[in-house]
């Protein structure tokens, strides 16, 4: 049995719509369990052609799917609230602090505490810099002026001897 090329799957409309609904389900309530097997009771599939079929769908099995998005309301709690780290945890899907440490660890490489503290550091930074350089740094980065950049198009160089222009 031949893969499909990247992005494309050989699974057929309706299969793909009962997959999308299970994968919906999941961004809609990444908190909950989501175990295969009710996955595949809404997708209304067997839990192996289910896990195996959204693998083949969206390139990650449906576990590390669930965990990704986890993942992402996590740090964007982290980021934007002031809520506790274990709240954050129970929000998120994770029973324990523990377990929601160790693995927010392994999948970003940096504990909560750390990207929490990292991110607010960043935006302390940013407000200490003069409005003048922040809007500096977002400008184009013109590095010749405008009539040399016409000239190196057209083949002259500041070296080469300038034709007089005939009037």
């Amino acid at each position: 049995m031949r893969k499909p090329a990247q992005g494309r799957t050989s699974q057929d409309p309706e299969l793909l719509r009962r997959l999308l609904r299970a994968k919906d389900r999941m961004d809609a309530a990444s908190q909950e369990a989501w175990p295969v097997e009710r996955l595949a009771r809404v997708s209304s599939v067997s839990e192996a052609h289910f896990a195996r079929s959204f693998k083949e769908a969206f390139g990650v099995p449906p576990h590390r799917y669930l965990l990704t998005r986890r993942i992402e309301r996590a740090k964007a709690l982290l980021r934007d609230t002031e809520l506790p780290i274990l709240d954050i945890a129970l929000q998120t899907g994770w029973n324990s602090l523990g377990t929601f440490g160790r693995t927010f660890r392994d999948v970003t490489g940096e504990s909560p505490g750390g990207l929490r503290a990292r991110e607010r550091t960043a935006r302390h930074e940013l407000e200490r810099v003069p409005a003048c350089y922040a809007s500096a740094a977002h400008r184009p980065d013109l590095t010749s002026a405008v009539s040399e950049k016409r000239r190196q198009e057209a083949g002259v160089t500041k070296d080469a001897p300038q034709k007089p222009e005939v009037a």
